[in-house]
């Protein structure tokens, strides 16, 4: 078992929103499975463990755009070519119980001003 802590930053086209994540991913499974996890992936040129992130990321932050009425985050930013689970035999858990979305910055274009909604969520 290994425990990787995370954080993205992702932008909406347009610019109107700024999604700031950060959390925990748990790998449990055979360590040279594990070890795969962190491998670069020669196609795409990013970590297999990634993609398995920001499926946990990108619902979080698809739920906040949703309440606050801003355009949701890239759905495909890795490409829809890239598969979630590239390496069979790893389970990742992101980390639930700790704050997921960090905060959301919305600007307001007809005012020229940035609105901040602190959406950290408390641990329970």
């Amino acid at each position: 078992m290994i425990l990787v802590g995370f954080g993205l930053l992702l932008t909406t086209k347009p610019s109107i929103v700024r999604f700031e994540i950060e959390g925990k991913a748990m790998l449990k499974g055979k360590d040279e499975d594990i070890r795969k996890m962190f491998e670069v992936d020669p196609e795409t040129k990013i970590p297999h463990l990634l993609p398995r992130v920001y499926q946990y990321a990108f619902t979080a932050m698809y739920l906040m755009s949703t309440v606050l009425n801003t355009p949701p985050p890239p759905q495909d930013l890795l490409g829809s070519h890239v598969p979630a689970g590239s390496v069979q035999g790893i389970n990742v858990e992101v980390d639930t119980e700790k704050p997921v979305a960090k905060e959301v910055i919305v600007d307001k274009a007809e005012t020229g001003q940035q609105a901040k909604n602190e959406a950290t969520t408390a641990p329970k």
